[in-house]
């Protein structure tokens, strides 16, 4: 039986927006009346067609079942505790205390470099610190959990003094174990929750939020010639195949966010079509997260161009995102990513 998809197109901002949600010509992204659409894009395996909301009564009754099915999953409320999803997008403020991170490793290698990192991130306006001990780059290896642990460890206690909203960047139960009885707000594991065996069980047991991120392969080998048959069907079906097993396990909390995995497993062309049509994740229900800070596909469009943080193609990237009603940016350069969106919110939506 041929499968659908849904994805909300065709935006509208800031006044518009509200007005035509208070017409009900278009339908808001979770409850932001100031983001919302009025086209839906119905895709399957070979053809796609896009169609206004007034028209979906015209549709057959089972594709009509299924997008009405996607449009609430769209447009309910998403909730992540202790963490507003009110003024999009929030940003998510790296910080790896690593030696060998892909853009930033060794300089927030010891306590102070990484507090100090941290403070600016939090007054730059990053509304949650993603903490990590371990590289994940393309060609990285894997660490030891405690040498990986004492890294992170290094600034663990100081959170909590700090009302912030803490993430950990992690693939590895021992650790996140050892960080839940600090300050923890999120787990974010780059390998899907696939990794360890037992981070299921943690989660499950602990209750606490955490990222479904998607990544082809390991670190070590995921960039060497990655291929789908359809990328970005085939990291929605993950993302389903995924959440039933989390159902299974005993999950059965919506605190979760789905980060399709921009350069873990994918070439160019896949981060394009993913970093195009984004929106169709929101059709699972859940908060969208996503990693394009100094990403390889910002050298691989700029050419010449290219710059060592990139932030020129971070920023235009960061603001198509917010334009797809992405929720959470994961950002290096937060600064320079809140002056963009400023400035283009207020010269847009003003």
């Amino acid at each position: 039986m041929q499968k659908y998809y849904t994805r909300a197109c065709n935006f509208y901002y800031d006044n518009i927006s509200k007005e035509k949600v208070k017409k009900k010509t278009s339908i808001p992204i979770g409850d932001n009346k100031s983001l919302s659409f009025d086209t839906v894009e119905i895709i399957t395996r070979t053809k796609k067609k896009k169609i206004n909301i007034k028209n979906i009564n015209n549709l057959p009754p089972r594709i009509k079942k299924k997008v009405l099915i996607d449009i609430n999953n769209i447009s309910k409320i998403k909730k992540i505790p202790k963490l507003k999803l009110d003024n999009l997008p929030i940003l998510m403020g790296i910080v790896n205390i690593t030696p060998d991170s892909f853009s930033d490793g060794g300089k927030f290698n010891n306590k102070f470099s990484a507090i100090k990192q941290i403070n600016k991130l939090i007054v730059d306006g990053a509304k949650i610190i993603d903490v990590g001990g371990e590289s994940t780059r393309p060609g990285s290896k894997e660490i030891l959990e405690k040498e990986e642990w004492l890294r992170v460890n290094k600034v663990m206690d100081y959170f909590k003094s700090k009302k912030i909203f803490v993430s950990l960047d992690t693939r590895k139960s021992f650790v996140m174990k050892k960080a839940f009885k600090y300050k923890l707000n999120l787990i974010n594991d780059v390998s899907g929750l696939s990794y360890d065996k037992e981070t299921i069980n943690f989660l499950k047991n602990s209750k606490i939020p955490f990222v479904v991120h998607h990544m082809k392969g390991t670190p070590e080998i995921m960039q060497k010639n990655p291929s789908y048959k359809n990328v970005l069907l085939d990291i929605y079906d993950y993302f389903e195949d995924k959440l039933k097993l989390i159902r299974k396990k005993g999950i059965t909390h919506n605190h979760i966010i789905l980060d399709p995995g921009i350069g873990f497993g994918k070439n160019m062309k896949h981060n394009i079509t993913l970093i195009n049509n984004i929106s169709i994740f929101h059709s699972l229900g859940l908060p969208v997260m996503l990693g394009i800070s100094r990403k390889r596909f910002i050298k691989d469009i700029s050419g010449h161009n290219d710059s060592i943080e990139r932030i020129g193609g971070t920023v235009s990237s960061s603001i198509f995102s917010m334009l797809q009603g992405v929720q959470i940016l994961r950002i290096h350069d937060v600064n320079e990513v809140n002056q963009g969106i400023k400035v283009f919110k207020k010269i847009n939506f003003n």
